[in-house]
């Protein structure tokens, strides 16, 4: 299990070592763990004198990859995403590139062998438990070189801002990481009532690393399309600031008034329903924001009770057809996100009701569209604008079968 993905990170150090190139372009998710796991291998690459191109990404889309892979002898990592699509991956490689897939999500094994996934999943550990992105990074980081055990703060924010806890704690593997930043006098663990609360020095104080995770979303979100992930890495990095704490201000007084005005017309004339599911479409009335938004709105309606507790709850956002840093490209899709309430959380994890990363992954499929990343309480996939009555009605009949 957890020795065996070290022996496999360990080759992958090996032959990355080895490499002729010197460029090294990185893809991470746009999130907390996303962002904190961008930041841990700007830093670890840029230590050992690599050139780097770093692109924070909602989605590694299918025309994108297409479009990174046109590159030959080159580095080219994958952070917090595409565990899942490492076929695909190997299939536009082809051995021309060295790919390092460090995910945390449920995850398939490569078919080319210059592609390395090492995705914890595929070594008998659980993503939604034992490691984040952001802890599967810093692991591979400090192989490649102990200095950068100084990360481990860092990896802490991913590994509380993705919320996956038992009983309230983490465990396992992030759990140490948290440890080693405790012991670096940068993080405290700070025991509640249920479970515990954790604590990063950020910008001269110390700070919740759940609020600090919200902090980070915002940008990274909210901000996707206004440079907010390039201010969440640096704040990874270097700490709360007065130019940060403006820029997230600036977003979540956008994003409220954008929520709130939906939230008006869900009351106004309800979600749509099927026997398992409720779900709405926001089209491009997020605007400007990125799709992350989709599932943090999705999550607003299950804290605000404003969903049928005993169905999925769905939401879709359209993307819209550019990157930050790689300028137009053609989409023409559409983002699904997906979440549950508390009381279906409790029946999802007891075996008493399917998780997002079984349906929702299948339904995707059958209409041809892409799914890399989902997990068993929170997931999403795209899909071709015009198609999503259809994908609803595809899950509903996978619903009905089980």
């Amino acid at each position: 299990m957890y020795n065996d993905l070290i022996r496999a990170m360990e080759a992958g150090v090996t032959e990355l070592d080895q490499w002729p190139s010197k460029n090294v372009f990185i893809f991470h998710h746009n999130d907390s763990d996303g962002l904190s796991s961008g930041a841990i291998l700007k830093k670890a690459f840029e230590r050992k004198g690599y050139k780097i191109e770093r692109y924070a990404l909602e989605k590694p889309y299918p025309a994108l990859l297409r479009k990174i892979y046109e590159k030959q002898g080159e580095i080219i990592v994958f952070a917090d995403f595409a565990g899942r699509i490492a076929p695909l991956l190997s299939d536009l490689n082809r051995g021309r590139n060295l790919t390092l897939i460090l995910d945390h999500h449920v995850a398939e094994h490569a078919t080319d062998p210059k592609v390395y996934n090492l995705d914890p999943t595929l070594f008998g550990l659980k993503g939604d438990r034992d490691m984040t992105g952001s802890t599967t990074c810093y692991l591979f980081a400090r192989l490649m070189d102990p200095q950068n055990s100084d990360l481990a703060p860092v990896a802490g924010i991913g590994a509380v801002g993705d919320k996956f806890f038992v009983d309230g704690r983490l465990v396992t593997q992030n759990r140490e990481v948290v440890k080693e930043a405790v012991e670096q006098g940068i993080m405290e663990i700070r025991e509640q009532e249920v479970g515990e609360r954790y604590f990063i020095k950020s910008g001269g104080k110390m700070m919740p690393c759940d609020e600090l995770g919200d902090y980070l979303d915002v940008l990274g979100g909210a901000g996707y399309y206004r440079n907010g992930p390039d201010m969440g890495v640096k704040v990874c990095l270097e700490g709360v600031s007065a130019e940060s704490d403006q820029m997230v201000e600036t977003f979540k007084t956008g994003q409220e008034k954008i929520f709130a005005d939906e939230i008006r017309r869900i009351e106004q004339n309800g979600m749509i329903q099927t026997p398992g599911i409720q779900w709405v479409d926001v089209k491009d009335r997020f605007t400007p924001m990125g799709v992350k938004m989709i599932g943090i709105f999705c999550e607003i309606l299950v804290e605000k009770k404003l969903i049928d507790p005993d169905k999925y709850v769905a939401g879709f956002q359209t993307i819209p057809n550019r990157i930050p840093g790689f300028g137009p490209i053609e989409f023409n899709e559409t983002k699904i996100s997906m979440r549950v309430s508390p009381a279906m959380e409790k029946k999802i994890m007891e075996g008493k009701m399917p998780g997002l990363n079984t349906f929702l992954p299948e339904a995707t499929g059958i209409l041809g569209g892409f799914s890399d990343a989902c997990h068993t309480l929170c997931g999403a996939t795209t899909i071709a604008i015009g198609k999503e009555a259809r994908l609803i009605d595809e899950m509903q009949k996978i619903l009905d079968r089980t």
